[in-house]
């Protein structure tokens, strides 16, 4: 009695495993006995033929093949929307840099946000504390609040952690940064602006659920609320 079956264990698996093993010692088997390499019959994966040894193998290099073409179509295609990002954080800089004082530069960031990125729900809420600002009273991008207001106050985990969040947030911060426009919005992109303290946050809606989502790359969403920042620092 052998000891596979002594532990209840069928013979065939420690035969096919010391088979696996004999082939990757010797790994030049097939070329010293390619009579039986011409022999070997394999069941085709999807249609249930049988096909040789080597027919098997070129349908796996094939899908290797596939499968490391589309990386490379996936690679262009984030190089592409990553250069076209850039360009757009390349313009957002030049405007804001073009600019002198807090007011100008808020509105320059405003029409950026919808002319260069397509935002046409956006917020900026600044607190009270910071320098006052000129604007028009109907402007729905710029917010003035209490530095104590509640609702300001709920993003503390957000000023806290000092990047960019995406994707759902509460229904009562959602009312606060979109006021009427909030049923219509369905994802995100929060933006908290200097360190700690926050002076503020940068808020970017989408009627799209799926626009800002937690998986995305924040990495230019950063980039822009330091321009920001630089910028109304300067004011």
């Amino acid at each position: 009695m052998t000891s596979n079956q002594v532990r209840g264990l069928p013979a065939e698996p420690a035969e096919e495993q010391a088979v696996v093993q004999y082939l990757h010692r010797n790994a030049d088997f097939f070329e010293q006995h390619p009579q039986l390499l011409a022999r070997m019959r394999l069941q085709h994966p999807r249609n249930g033929s049988t096909v040789s040894l080597i027919e098997r193998q070129v349908e796996v290099l094939r899908e290797k093949i596939q499968a490391q073409d589309t990386k490379l179509e996936e690679f262009v295609r984030v190089a592409r929307a990553n250069n076209v990002l850039a360009e757009k954080i390349h313009r957002f800089t030049r405007r804001l840099l073009r600019t002198a004082g807090t007011g100008p530069a808020i509105a320059e960031i405003e029409a950026s946000l919808r002319e260069d990125f397509d935002t046409f729900h956006a917020v900026l809420v600044l607190p009270a504390t910071n320098a006052p600002v000129e604007q028009d009273p109907n402007c729905r991008f710029l917010r003035r609040v209490s530095a104590d207001d509640a609702g300001y106050r709920s993003f503390d985990t957000l000023f806290a952690a000092c990047k960019p969040r995406c994707g759902q947030i509460r229904d009562s911060q959602r009312d606060f940064l979109f006021g009427t426009e909030s049923p219509n919005i369905g994802s995100v992109a929060m933006i908290p602006l200097g360190g700690q303290p926050a002076v503020g946050l940068l808020a970017l809606g989408s009627v799209d659920r799926d626009r800002f989502h937690p998986g995305m790359s924040t990495e230019f969403l950063a980039r822009m609320g330091e321009l920001i920042t630089d910028a109304l620092a300067r004011g």
